[in-house]
């Protein structure tokens, strides 16, 4: 959902039925009903934002290594110019997605409070609109890791 100028962006959610329980179902339980699960801030230089944060202890989630060697793989058959350098990027868990008019780099935050409810998601765009599609499939596998950490998956 978004407003007519694209400046709020609210992605809605809902738990999925499978075998295991999915983190958005974790998320509503924890929470005790619907709710803000995360928030995302706009930078304009994630590497310096990231790393500032790190240092001043804020945990995010992190990416396996394969990530970057796909994303790398990817990139060779894509008209789109990463200019930040992937091997930053892999070092700080930085995720890209992309499309034929740009991309985005993002990264979330371990959830901030003592449930697994709301965690916090850092984001730069270069000239790409959308809420990293690519990347949800990495970030669920991300936040199930989690939670199968605190024995609820």
């Amino acid at each position: 959902m978004t407003d007519f100028d694209e400046v709020i962006k609210m992605p809605i959610n809902e738990p999925a039925s499978g075998k295991k329980k999915s983190q958005i179902q974790e998320y509503v339980e924890y929470y005790g009903g619907a709710g803000v699960q995360h928030i995302a801030f706009n930078t304009k230089d994630i590497i310096k934002s990231v790393s500032v944060l790190r240092q001043r202890g804020v945990e995010f989630l992190d990416v396996p290594d394969s990530y970057y060697d796909n994303l790398r793989e990817s990139l060779k058959a894509s008209k789109v110019n990463v200019t930040e350098s992937i091997k930053e990027l892999q070092k700080l868990k930085i995720l890209v997605d992309y499309d034929e008019k740009g991309y985005l780099l993002q990264i979330f935050t371990k959830p901030v409070e003592d449930r697994p409810t709301l965690f916090y998601e850092i984001i730069q765009r270069k000239n790409h609109q959308g809420f990293g599609a690519g990347n949800f499939k990495s970030l669920f596998e991300a936040i199930e890791q989690e939670q199968n950490k605190r024995g609820n998956l």
